[in-house]
């Protein structure tokens, strides 16, 4: 998973962990497809039915605000979001994104000119956001991020090292 490839689905700022993933759903549903089927339902309703995998969504400042709502990253990663590209997120968020295997990369500069629908290549390797626009680069993430993200989430990761 060295390079993301996909189309740019692109929101603004303060988007909030209920907008993301409505929280009257947060008790009563389960199960990753119906979890997937609720994904930014209010905000994106072409969201769930036009979602590639791979795409990446691209954010202004504080994406994922709000709660801790784990289903807000997960609902994400169960559509098969390839990476969050945004100028800045909520700190639980960010931390959930991470634990789900998701990469949230903070690139402001990358993040002000993708435009929606644009086709975005995401090197985790070399700390690159690619896109009609131009190249931007972004800090690397630790080394034990990345093997949570390589591991595809905090889960897998840490059953992984106990298997070893």
């Amino acid at each position: 998973m060295d390079v993301i490839r996909g189309r740019a689905w692109k929101y603004g700022d303060n988007v909030n962990t209920d907008v993301i993933y409505p929280g009257k759903y947060t008790y009563t549903v389960s199960g990753r497809e119906e979890i997937a089927r609720h994904a930014l339902e209010d905000l994106d309703p072409a969201f769930v039915t036009g979602m590639q995998p791979g795409d990446v969504i691209v954010a202004g400042r504080n994406w994922g605000c709000g709660s801790s709502r784990e289903q807000a990253a997960t609902c994400l990663v169960y559509n098969g979001v390839g990476a969050i590209v945004a100028e800045s997120f909520g700190r639980i968020f960010y931390r959930n994104a991470l634990n789900n295997g998701l990469p949230a990369i903070v690139c402001p500069e990358a993040a002000r000119v993708i435009q929606p629908g644009d086709a975005v290549e995401v090197d985790i390797t070399s700390c690159v956001v690619r896109c009609p626009a131009g190249e931007f680069s972004f800090p690397p993430f630790s080394p034990s991020i990345m093997h949570i993200i390589e591991a595809g989430g905090l889960i897998a990761y840490v059953k992984r090292s106990l298997e070893a």
